[in-house]
């Protein structure tokens, strides 16, 4: 009867260090990536015609117009660019960035 309880200790024990590398994996790298994620996606769905953005080439521009996936910038006069609405990787406005990452 007591091999057993010392059986059961045993293993016990060595689960120990795989709950804390679990709990190290959530902590450091699920966590912060969702809360990135979810201030991402908060951008995304903020903008609208009239925005000053920067694409993730680069590319700086105002929104003319916005689509379900697609939205067109102008970069210059005359000059549209039509770009997917994940290119868009901030705004210029930091006020406008600022709210977008608090809502």
């Amino acid at each position: 009867m007591g091999g057993a309880a010392n059986d059961f200790t045993a293993l016990t024990l060595a689960y120990w260090p795989i709950l804390g590398m679990a709990l190290i994996f959530y902590f450091m790298i699920y966590r912060p990536q969702k809360k990135e994620q979810k201030k991402r996606e908060q951008l995304l769905g903020s903008i609208k015609k009239g925005d000053k953005v920067v694409t993730i080439g680069g590319i700086h521009g105002v929104i003319a117009s916005v689509g379900k996936s697609k939205v067109t910038l102008t970069v210059a006069e005359n000059v549209k660019m039509d770009f997917e609405v994940a290119a868009i990787s901030r705004f210029l406005d930091q006020t406008k960035q600022d709210a977008a990452a608090k809502e």
